[in-house]
């Protein structure tokens, strides 16, 4: 079961980690690259923030809730003796978008962002596979808490 969720964590690090270098290898910063004209973009940014332009410039104190953060899931990754699917499905997509951001911003000072989406007007925060990964990973966590929520009620 944990090794389930460690190889989809491994997995998402390397897809992460080589999106980024393909971005940083064909892009020159801040290019833009038009694939659905006025929705989507690819758009090569340095990100030492979180969304939303949140903490911009402290990439230590990221680094470090990134670390407490990664420590706690792995704690409790650690003590579980079985999970559903679904919950190694989230934990091993939390983790592995954790230690992505994190491999950047340890290594590089910055993260590495590229996907940019305007909808109705609203250009959403560039963000990358990593930040994909742990808002999937969040979804299906709390979709598995509120289901488990509701089936214990039940009973």
């Amino acid at each position: 079961m944990k090794k389930k969720i460690y190889l989809l964590a491994i997995i998402g690090i390397i897809l992460d980690q080589t999106t980024k270098l393909l971005i940083t290898s064909l892009l020159k910063l801040n290019e833009v690259v038009n694939v659905i004209n006025g929705f989507f973009s690819i758009t090569y940014v340095r990100n030492t923030g979180a969304a939303w332009g949140m903490f911009s410039n402290n990439t230590l104190l990221l680094s470090i809730i990134s670390i407490l953060f990664l420590i706690f899931f792995i704690k409790y990754i650690e003590e579980l003796s079985k999970v559903s699917f679904f919950y190694e499905i989230a934990f091993g997509l939390i983790v592995g978008g954790i230690v992505g951001n994190l491999i950047d911003r340890l290594f590089r000072g910055y993260v590495i962002d590229f996907f940019r989406f305007i909808i109705l007007d609203y250009n959403y925060p560039i963000f990358n596979i990593a930040d994909t990964l742990i808002v999937i990973g969040v979804i299906i966590l709390i979709i598995n808490f509120v289901r488990d929520d509701l089936i214990e009620k039940r009973k």
